[in-house]
C-alpha cells in the first residue's frame, strides 16, 4: 500500500471516531485497563502522550517515596553482606533524602525510559517491518501502557513494606516456588507480569496503527524479545 493510501485510511479512522470526542487523560487512564482496543484507536489517530508521560513519571516516583527509608537500609545492608562486604548504617542525611532522591530518580527514569522504548517499537515496527505510523504514535502508546506496573505497583505497595523488599515485583516466577533456585527461576522471576500485560496493550496499540499488523504477530514480536531479555537477565539472577 502507498502513502497516499496509508493516508487515507487514517483520515478514515479519524473521521469514524471523531477527534472532537478524544477523551482527556482520567478516561484514557481507565481505557489502557478496561478498553485498550479503544484507547489504542484513539492514540492512532491523535498520539496525545504529554500527559500520558507525566502520569506515568508521576505514578512511578509516588511508588518509591511511600518506601520507608528503614526498608532501603535493609536493603543496602542485604546487598552489601551478598557481596561479602560490610554494612555501615545509613547516615541521617542520606535517610532524611533517601525518599526525595528515590523518588526524583524513579520519575527521571521512567520519563527517559518512555521515549526510548518507544524509539525501539518505531525501529522495530515501522523501519524493520515497514508497517505505517510514527514516533509519537508509537510514543503515546508506550506512555500509556506504562500506567499498567505505576498503579499495580502502587497496589502492592503495602507488600514491599511488609516484606522488606522494595524490588519486589509479580512475576511468573511466584507461580513457579517449587522450582529450584538457579537460572530458569530466574528467568521466571525476570518476567514481570506487569510488563507482559503492558506489552499485549502495546502490541494492540501496533495492531491499531497499521491494521495490516496483527494483534497476534505485534503480542508474538514483543513477549519474544520480552523473553529474550529475561534469558539473559536471568544469568544474573542472585541464586
Amino acid at each position: 500500500m502507498d502513502r497516499t493510501g496509508q493516508e487515507a485510511k487514517g483520515q478514515e479512522r479519524a473521521d469514524a471516531i471523531d477527534l472532537v470526542t478524544i477523551p482527556g487523560i482520567h478516561r484514557r487512564f481507565l481505557d489502557t485497563f478496561f478498553s485498550p482496543a479503544k484507547m489504542n484507536v484513539y492514540l492512532a489517530a491523535e498520539p496525545r502522550w504529554v500527559m500520558a508521560l507525566v502520569l506515568s513519571a508521576a505514578l512511578m516516583s509516588l511508588q518509591v517515596a511511600l518506601i520507608p527509608s528503614e526498608v532501603w537500609e535493609s536493603l543496602m545492608r542485604e546487598q552489601s553482606l551478598a557481596q561479602g562486604g560490610t554494612p555501615f548504617p545509613m547516615p541521617d542525611w542520606v535517610a532524611d533524602w533517601m525518599g526525595i532522591l528515590t523518588a526524583v530518580g524513579a520519575a527521571l527514569s521512567t520519563s527517559i525510559a518512555i521515549p526510548i522504548g518507544a524509539g525501539v517499537l518505531t525501529g522495530i515496527f515501522a523501519f524493520i517491518l515497514g508497517d505505517a505510523g510514527g514516533y509519537r504514535q508509537y510514543l503515546a502508546v508506550t506512555a500509556h501502557s506504562f500506567f499498567i506496573p505505576a498503579l499495580v505497583g502502587l497496589f502492592i505497595m503495602p507488600l514491599k513494606i511488609a516484606t522488606q523488599d522494595p524490588q519486589l515485583t509479580l512475576n511468573l516466577g511466584s507461580f513457579f516456588f517449587f522450582l529450584p533456585s538457579g537460572y530458569w527461576l530466574g528467568v521466571l522471576t525476570a518476567m514481570d507480569l506487569t510488563q507482559i500485560w503492558s506489552s499485549l496493550v502495546i502490541a494492540q496499540g501496533a495492531h491499531c496503527i497499521d491494521r495490516r499488523r496483527s494483534f497476534t504477530s505485534a503480542a508474538v514480536i514483543l513477549l519474544s524479545l520480552m523473553l529474550a531479555m529475561a534469558l539473559i537477565i536471568g544469568r544474573f539472577m542472585p541464586n
